[in-house]
């Protein structure tokens, strides 16, 4: 998707897609640099929009790897299906339903997930409502990268997860930080 139709897209559905641009490839470095690719077999990506960080974990991810991405934009999951790879599935709804899909799908639990959800941009009630679903079907141990242009939700992971570490990406518009963590 060009620049410009993104911009179009992030100024028009603002409270689902909470940017007005792509992320960078050091935005995508940093998150996937968190995941351990050759133990991954089913990674999940939440709100990939129109696939920038997509592109990026396609080349880390293991051949026999598969990748569920739940997106609730029409537009970008227009996008995210002309991507040439047998290992994606495209879910266009919330991943507050991940575990049905899971079920569907004959999928145990999640090894690692990447999230660029706009959750500062949700009700509360709904982001503590899609993060603990999707904790419950990770493994033990199993990443869950967020992406976030603020710390104000710091508290939020922190209830969920337990020990949260961030990483900052400055070369990002806007900046970025990295918010990782891990289910113990």
């Amino acid at each position: 998707m060009a620049k410009l139709d993104f911009l179009r897209e992030g100024i028009k559905n603002m409270r689902t897609i909470g940017s007005v641009s792509r992320s960078s490839g050091f935005v995508s470095k940093t998150m996937l640099d968190a995941v351990d690719f050759n133990l991954a077999r089913v990674v999940v990506e939440l709100g990939a929009g129109d696939g920038a960080i997509t592109e990026h974990l396609l080349k880390r991810l293991h051949p026999d790897a598969r990748l569920l991405i739940f997106e609730v934009n029409a537009a970008f999951c227009e996008e995210l299906r002309k991507l040439p790879d047998s290992r994606i599935t495209i879910i266009e709804d919330s991943a507050e339903h991940i575990e049905t899909y899971l079920k569907s799908l004959e999928i145990e639990s999640i090894d690692a997930v990447i999230s660029a959800i706009p959750f500062v941009l949700f009700p509360k009630e709904l982001s503590i409502n899609i993060l603990k679903a999707v904790k419950s079907c990770m493994k033990q141990g199993a990443s869950f990268v967020q992406l976030h242009y603020s710390l104000s939700l710091k508290k939020m992971y922190e209830e969920i997860f337990g020990h949260v570490r961030f990483e900052f990406v400055p070369i990002n518009i806007p900046p970025a930080f990295i918010i990782l963590c891990k289910k113990d």
